[in-house]
């Protein structure tokens, strides 16, 4: 059993505390792992704040994390001690029908109990006071010690900066993907990218990656506008700005509607305007963005019988243990950017300070 320290939350609504924990040993077909550098994201204060239904607590948070592989449990093939991994929250089995499937990345193998806050089989590996702590999307970075699944790790380049790609792990793909996979997004194309976020920001990196012509960044935060304009965004705008909803805008703008939208937001209707925003005939709107648990999309019916698309995606399409090493050498060659999506790199103490740098947009 290792003792290390992690930020655990305690329970919803309230800071994470930096506690001594006990990360015991993995068990077959499990992985303990170092982690080196982990990122904040939304959805970790989405499950902190209480409105997630599937939130267990307490619970070591984190899914965006990267480090070595300190042991192995029994029938581990694929990494091994000393090896340099990203964890995955969605898996890769290898054997369900989703990964058989080319057309989905969601593979289900442990689903249930990753969702349960536990191991596969059923149990957690962290304890802090004598009490057992809940996993978090089956990898748990918020800790310096975690124990995943062997499903659930990809073994990357040794010479990633881990405090860089740990990104990977999560936004960053997401975002990408969304553009490149599930978009599809065509050379000379127009798109509009809704929440200029870090998921967005790396939405307008894969539009710009597949060549698409006019990039528009819509935010209410001005601030944002030049980091996206960095990364290919080839103007900006705010709804505030205007007196007509900001879909009729952008109709107008575009004579006649974009050929792709996505939402990075988490808003439904947000959703509704992204999708009213696509070009009728072929116009393509991605939600990327995670909504409250219980919230409904809505638009007309008309809106798609006339030819617009509704998708979504998760993880931006990308089937995990085969994709994400492939990321990592994307970015080492610069074919896609990541540096310069960090903006503050702090000591492991200062996490609670991470989150309000979050929610206040810096």
């Amino acid at each position: 059993v290792i003792k290390c320290k992690a930020a655990v939350a305690w329970e919803a609504g309230k800071p994470l505390s930096l506690e001594e924990v006990e990360v015991a040993p993995p068990k077959a077909h499990e992985v303990r792992i170092k982690i080196v550098a982990t990122a904040v994201c939304h959805t970790d204060a989405y499950t902190l704040s209480g409105a997630d239904p599937e939130g267990c607590f307490p619970v070591i948070l984190g899914h965006e994390g990267a480090g070595i592989v300190e042991s192995v449990g029994e029938e581990v093939t694929k990494v091994k001690p000393g090896d340099t991994v990203i964890p995955l929250y969605i898996p890769q089995c290898g054997e369900c029908k989703f990964c058989k499937n080319p057309k989905t990345n969601l593979c289900q193998k442990i689903r249930i109990t990753q969702g349960k806050g536990l191991m596969p089989d059923g149990s957690s590996r962290f304890t802090c006071r004598g009490k057992q702590v809940y996993h978090f999307m089956g990898t748990s970075t918020f800790s310096e010690y975690t124990v995943v699944a062997d499903i659930s790790v990809a073994k990357i380049d040794a010479a990633a900066p881990l405090d860089k790609v740990c990104l990977l792990g999560c936004g960053i793909s997401t975002g990408y993907g969304a553009a490149v996979n599930t978009a599809k997004v065509e050379p000379g194309s127009t798109c509009a990218v809704f929440g200029l976020g870090g998921v967005g920001l790396a939405v307008i990196m894969g539009c710009k990656v597949a060549e698409a012509s006019r990039i528009i960044g819509i935010d209410l935060n001005k601030d944002k506008y030049a980091k996206a304009k960095e990364f290919g965004a080839t103007e900006c705008i705010s709804p505030q700005d205007f007196q007509k909803p900001i879909q009729e805008v952008l109709v107008e703008m575009t004579n006649g509607g974009v050929d792709y939208s996505f939402e990075c937001i988490g808003n439904v209707g947000v959703m509704r305007a992204a999708l009213e925003a696509c070009h009728k005939g072929w116009g393509v709107s991605v939600i990327v963005g995670v909504a409250a648990a219980g919230q409904e999309i809505s638009t007309r019916p008309f809106q798609l019988v006339t030819g617009r698309t509704w998708k979504g995606t998760a993880f931006g399409g990308w089937k995990s243990v085969d994709s994400v090493p492939k990321l990592v050498t994307d970015y080492m060659s610069k074919k896609i950017k990541v540096d310069e999506f960090v903006t503050h790199t702090l000591p492991f103490d200062k996490i609670n300070e991470a989150f309000e740098l979050m929610h206040t947009g810096k």
